[in-house]
Formats: C-alpha cells, structure tokens, sequence
C-alpha cells in the first residue's frame, strides 16, 4: 500500500467524522481548549504518518483514540494539574480585601465552548449526556487524577468502553483497568464539590436566570446580584487565586470590585462546559468595551450556585467572539 498524501481522501472520509469527539476527549483530559486543540492536530498527525499501516483490525475510531488517549498521558507527564482558585486553598473571608493574584506558576483550568464540543445528535439523552461529562465541576476533578486514572475512568465512564477494549488502548491488563477504575471513582467522589451537586434549573430558567445576571451587570443592580445568589453560592475568578464561599462573601466581593458603574459592563449570552455563560466586556478609557472573559455559571431553580468568572480576554477568540463588543 502506497503512504498517503495530505489530501488523500479516503484518509480524511474516514478520520474526519471523529474530530469533535476527539476534541472533546482531549478537552477532558487536559482541562484546556488550546492544548486540547494542539493535541487533536498532532494525533490527525500521527494518524496520517501511520495510515499506511493500518489494518483495520480495529475500528476507525478507536485507533484514533488510542493515539489520542496515549499523546494526552504524554503531554500530562510533569505537567502539574490545571486547578481553579477552589483547589489551591480554602475560601477568603473579607471580602474587602483586595484579592492576591496568582504568579506564572499556576496553569488555570480553562473552559470549552459547546459550539465546539457539544452532542450534535438531536438526540435529548444524548445531549444531556454530553452536557454532563463536560460539566466545569467534573473538569476540575479530574485534575486531581493522575493521567492514566483519568484516562481509563472516561473511556469507562464517558465513551462506556469495556474494561477489554480499555486495555488493549492503553496496553495493560483488564484487571488493572478495573482496579485503576475504582479508585479513580473513588478519588472522584472525594474532591467533587457540593456547591455543584445541584438539581438543574428547566432550559427557560436557565435562561431567565442568566439574562438576570448578565442585566444587573450591565445596570450596577446591587440589589438584582444578591438576589440572584443562593445562600450557599460560591465564587471563583482565576487568575485571582481569592475565593468565596457563601452568599454573605459573594455579594459584597461582587458589588465592591466587579460591578463598577452602570453601563461598564457588556455581556454576550454563550455556552460553556454544557452550561449557562456569558461572554464579558469592559468599558476602556476610551468608551469602547474590550473583552474580559467568560464567565461559567452552575444554576439551580432557585438561583445561583457558583460563577467561574474567567479573566481571560483570549478565551473570546475561541468562544467565536470579536476582541471588542460591537452591539447589534
């Protein structure tokens, strides 16, 4: 068989169809959308380099998962895990304090856009399905397992592989997939929080609840904002490692440093890690609003539960947004 070219299209027919699966793989795996990203292109890579030599004795798919699952397990050796402010300490108490900043060293936890990795079955348990194993709180858990424990829970879990078919990508024996399995669950349900253990809001509610938030950014409403909040909320707001627990932090922290004045914020509804988001713009100086991030909510009927605010003005580009706010 002759090596194939890079617009060879049987290769490509055959690979492409598994693109956002792998995206969405490697997303898991890592906790970033660029990595994840770099990592899809250099196992379509690898793939092209090996075609020639593939025999079908498995699955299309499956191949490309093997090589996939096996370049994110090299990425992660020596790599400390990505975490959000939550998992670098407990929760700050004064929320009048100015918050400390994170140095260089701490890698954030990054979100995905659903555009990207979203079930594009319409299928709703599908869907529901993909939401769930996206979800930013089961991200950020992850993080804690080490690569080959991560690895093997979502094959099992997520893509509900057999321990057998877990094995043969991972070259190991299927009674170390199952033992690895069972202690990655366990270590799962340890670091998991509670703030995100909550009954989902109806898809109106969630709307209602994100347009509500995004408005009392955009009008200052102090009183809107701590409505808004349950009183358990917690807040996070990489790359600021200060975190708060509780509604009686939250708000305070929210109405001193964030809200600002009326009109200094612009918001952009989007979708994140199966999620309610809203992409954030600034006002500058010179009345143009700049992008700030993306901001993660976990919503229950009766309000808000967490915001991951991300303050990361590069994460819009991937989101599909401009790096000013143009209104409509």
């Amino acid at each position: 068989m002759t090596r194939v070219s890079p617009d060879n299209a049987e290769f490509v027919r055959r690979t492409e169809p598994y693109r956002r699966e792998l995206l969405a793989h490697c997303y898991r795996m890592l906790g970033s959308i660029h990595d994840a990203d770099d990592l899809v292109q250099e196992t379509y890579l690898r793939a092209w380099r090996s075609y020639d030599r593939f025999e079908d004795r498995s699955s299309v798919r499956t191949w490309l998962y093997r090589i996939a699952t096996n370049a994110c397990l090299s990425a992660l050796r020596n790599r400390s895990r990505r975490p959000l402010p939550s998992g670098l300490g407990g929760p700050g108490d004064d929320p009048h304090a100015t918050p400390e900043m994170a140095g260089p060293e701490v890698t954030w936890l990054q979100p995905v856009p659903d555009a990207l990795v979203g079930a594009e079955s319409d299928d709703p348990a599908a869907i529901v399905a993909s939401r769930e194993s996206l979800r930013l709180a089961l991200i950020a858990s992850l993080q804690y397992l080490p690569g080959r424990q991560r690895a093997v829970l979502l094959l099992r879990d997520v893509l509900a592989w057999s321990a057998s078919e877990v094995a043969e990508v991972l070259d190991t024996s299927v009674a170390a997939v199952k033992s690895t399995l069972q202690r990655a669950r366990a270590r799962l349900d340890e670091v998991t929080p509670s703030a995100d253990r909550v009954a989902e809001p109806t898809e109106p509610q969630a709307r209602a609840l994100l347009d509500r938030y995004m408005a009392a950014f955009e009008n200052a409403d102090t009183a809107a904002i701590e409505k808004l909040l349950r009183e358990d909320a917690v807040l996070e707001m990489p790359p600021s490692r200060t975190w708060f627990s509780g509604r009686r932090t939250c708000a305070p922290y929210i109405i001193n440093y964030a809200l600002g004045a009326p009109g200094d914020w612009r918001m952009v509804p989007t979708r994140a890690n199966g999620q309610p988001a809203a992409a954030a713009y600034l006002r500058a100086e010179d009345g143009t609003y700049q992008a700030f991030g993306i901001a993660v909510l976990t919503l229950a009927a009766d309000g808000i539960a967490r915001i991951v605010a991300f303050g990361d003005p590069d994460l819009l580009a991937a989101f599909g947004f401009p790096p000013t706010y143009q209104n409509s």
